[in-house]
């Protein structure tokens, strides 16, 4: 796999991490780095972020979502890679 390779990251982040804006925030810096995909918030209090780019931007979006830096509190960031499975388009707030 090339650094252009177009990949799927796959990241569950555990924290306060709904109701403060965390998919917004994830959702802008997606779109600024080129991927597609989408954040979504599930019943047990964690955010799934779901992102296809190249890996290098998947990398970079990863390093944003464990920086601390974001809204709320992040605890940890569990995540998993693919290859990208394609059919997605634009960044989704879910």
């Amino acid at each position: 796999m090339t650094e252009r390779d177009e990949v799927r990251l796959v990241a569950w982040v555990h924290g306060h991490v709904q109701g403060v804006g965390f998919r917004w925030w994830t959702r802008s810096r997606a779109l600024e780095l080129g991927l597609t995909g989408h954040a979504s918030n599930k019943p047990d209090g964690r955010v799934h972020v779901v992102a296809e780019g190249t890996e290098d931007e998947c990398r970079r979006l990863l390093d944003w979502l464990r920086t601390g830096d974001t809204p709320g509190r992040v605890d940890v960031v569990v995540d998993s890679w693919e290859a990208a499975r394609g059919g997605l388009t634009g960044f989704a707030e879910r």
